[in-house]
């Protein structure tokens, strides 16, 4: 059984304070207790978006040194507040009995290496596809500034291996997202909505090119690296300010 830490601890949002509760009792913070529910919705999001089929791909969140994880081979309309699941940045099971996601070394050294505070895998069916024809995908879209650049294929390792970790981070290098060869996607942000984001940003990408690429006898125009970065520094400035 995994350690547990003791103590129920008062807190939770307003209206769903009983969810709050039952994480608790389990031994989360409020604030893990919350972050909890929000990882949950993020990952069934990804279901009922056609991002992962089954219990392909995971989901994960960072309060403090604490990594709110999904669990391995379990459903996500199944997870309910009391299964909370947390490690911490070594891999320590910190919260919850039931076992973490596979991928957790890719999950924790994006923690480990980046100020990520929220990271997104899934096994997106375009995104799969591309990582296997190029070594980075190529610039379609002037949303790849919003990933820090041309998305790079990571070489193909297996699923929850060290090895995978190391590939993926390489290619994470200066980017906040990239592919897994014959595998899927890795993005990461400051919330797990801007993670959730990008892969949604990134798989459209994906099939934009597929689509393009697709139409016999000719070749899409694709943007250059001058012009992308015009776009990152337009984006610098994009959004609503204060």
């Amino acid at each position: 059984m995994a350690e547990q830490r003791g103590g129920t601890r008062d807190g939770g949002r307003d209206g769903g304070g009983r969810a709050a509760a039952e994480a608790q009792a389990r031994g989360a913070t409020p604030e893990e207790a919350l972050a909890w529910e929000d990882l949950v919705a993020t990952a069934r999001r990804t279901v009922a978006d056609g991002l992962v089929v089954g219990t392909s791909g995971n989901v994960s969140v960072r309060v403090g040194d604490t990594v709110l994880v999904t669990p391995s081979g379990v459903p996500y309309d199944r997870l309910a507040p009391g299964d909370v699941t947390g490690v911490t940045l070594d891999g320590r099971q910190v919260l919850g009995t039931l076992v973490p996601t596979s991928e957790l070394p890719m999950h924790l050294a994006v923690y480990r290496s980046t100020g990520a505070r929220a990271v997104v895998h899934t096994h997106a069916v375009h995104a799969t596809a591309v990582s296997t024809l190029v070594p980075e995908l190529p610039l379609i879209h002037y949303m790849a500034a919003a990933l820090g650049g041309p998305v790079r294929v990571a070489p193909y390792a297996t699923y929850g291996t060290d090895e995978l970790a190391a590939h993926m981070l390489r290619a994470l290098d200066g980017r906040s997202g990239c592919l897994l060869q014959n595998h899927g996607t890795v993005t990461h942000g400051t919330t797990l909505d801007q993670a959730y984001d990008r892969t949604a940003q990134l798989e459209w990408m994906c099939r934009v090119w597929l689509t393009a690429a697709s139409v016999p006898g000719l070749s899409p125009s694709l943007l250059s690296r001058r012009q992308l970065t015009e776009v990152e520094e337009r984006l610098r400035g994009y959004g609503q300010r204060g």
